[in-house]
């Protein structure tokens, strides 16, 4: 049987700390360090790791980077989970948070098994859902400078002579419809 190595991820728009737990139970638990969140150095960092044909489970917690890595690492052929940061046990008492720390508590849990992982979109649906959230912020964003508008002419005497919206541009503009 081949053997596993678990790794945990503390990923940040700009670098990634990797920490390492040894597949036996109680086994050694490292920081290996600091790598580039560049796709280049991550596939420097799973040749490394994988040498001998080393079995690789990753994981690293949602966060706004996306899911661009989960993605690289399922290609290269190995598994990788996306963890909710709302559904890793902490302990009480334990609130230092380093990217250090974040790494290394990853690996031990994911070696231990009692991550949860969540659901990762394919690139098609994230495309989708960064298009809606995008379209529900111009949209909001529309309305409240409308707001401030109508509010600068009120205090300066004006007023709008012109149209304004109906119930159904009003359920347009909030998307509704």
């Amino acid at each position: 049987m081949q053997d596993s190595m678990f790794i945990g991820l503390d990923v940040h728009k700009a670098a990634i700390s990797v920490a390492v737990a040894a597949d036996e139970r109680g086994g050694e638990v490292r920081h290996l360090g600091t790598i580039s969140h560049r796709a280049d150095h991550v596939r420097k960092l799973v040749e490394k790791l994988g040498t001998g044909g080393r079995k690789l489970h990753f994981c690293y917690e949602a966060g706004p980077c996306g899911y661009g890595l989960h993605r690289q690492l399922v290609e290269m052929g190995h598994d990788c989970i996306v963890v909710a940061p709302s559904l890793i046990p902490v302990k009480t008492g334990d609130r230092v948070k380093t990217d250090r720390r974040d790494a290394v508590m990853l690996a031990k849990l994911h070696r231990a098994g009692e991550l949860t992982a969540v659901w990762v979109p394919d690139a098609a649906h994230e495309a989708m859902r960064d298009l809606v959230r995008a379209r529900a912020t111009a949209v909001r964003a529309t309305g409240k400078s409308r707001q401030h508008l109508q509010g600068f002419l009120l205090r300066h005497g004006r007023i709008y002579p012109g149209v304004r919206a109906g119930p159904r541009q009003r359920q347009i503009l909030r998307g509704r419809i």
